[in-house]
């Protein structure tokens, strides 16, 4: 597959060939659907709590008499059948991770990258470097290529003054190829993958 490359000036700086075997794939929502699920899974804070009978702060002592009353036998007041009292099977603090094969996880990525080279949301930049690291200059830059709901994926390292430039743009995130995601390449409407983050994928998924 071909791609042009362009500049952050919208200029155009010649073309790339990028491998089929990772950009190719006719992508399965089946994939990016478990990987997605693994990820979001693995965020998840899992602090819920509520407090069983045996964590109530209630007396232990029989509340009335067995029998005389009239009414149903009951002893403690910590029983979930009373206000107040202890949550029957409640929520505790856990975590809500599991496994997903390393391989997998690897397939869902290429998956996730061919799903933006098939619809023509995949850009390659020739890098992202600025000079100054002034908000105004990428968001003009943006604003004439057309970007909105952008990640930006770099080589091994962001360059620092793009990295605060786009800090305090909404729409435009950037991370380096190793933080490269399937939920954040999904939740994105544009991919942007610079020459040295085409070179580092292809390395990493080879």
């Amino acid at each position: 597959m071909k791609l042009d490359v362009i500049k952050l000036d919208a200029g155009k700086s010649g073309s790339i060939d990028l491998a089929d075997e990772i950009f190719g794939l006719e992508p399965r929502a089946d994939i990016l659907h478990r990987v997605v699920r693994w990820q979001r899974a693995k965020a998840q804070a899992g602090t819920h709590s509520t407090l069983g009978r045996a964590d109530v702060s209630y007396s232990t002592k029989k509340i009335y008499r067995q029998k005389g009353t009239g009414g149903a036998r009951h002893g403690s007041r910590k029983a979930p059948i009373f206000r107040k009292g202890g949550v029957y099977k409640g929520p505790t603090p856990r975590s809500h991770a599991h496994d997903l094969p390393k391989k997998f996880r690897a397939l869902g990525l290429k998956h996730a990258l061919s799903s933006k080279a098939a619809t023509g949301n995949l850009i390659v930049l020739e890098n992202a470097e600025m000079a100054g690291s002034k908000t105004k200059d990428l968001a003009k830059a943006a604003k004439e290529l057309g970007w909105k709901r952008v990640l930006v994926i770099d080589g091994a390292e962001v360059n620092e003054n793009f990295a605060k430039a786009a800090r305090n743009l909404e729409g435009i995130d950037v991370l380096p190829s190793m933080g490269a995601n399937v939920y954040d390449i999904l939740k994105r409407d544009t991919l942007v993958i610079t020459k040295a983050g085409i070179e580092a994928l292809e390395a990493r998924l080879k």
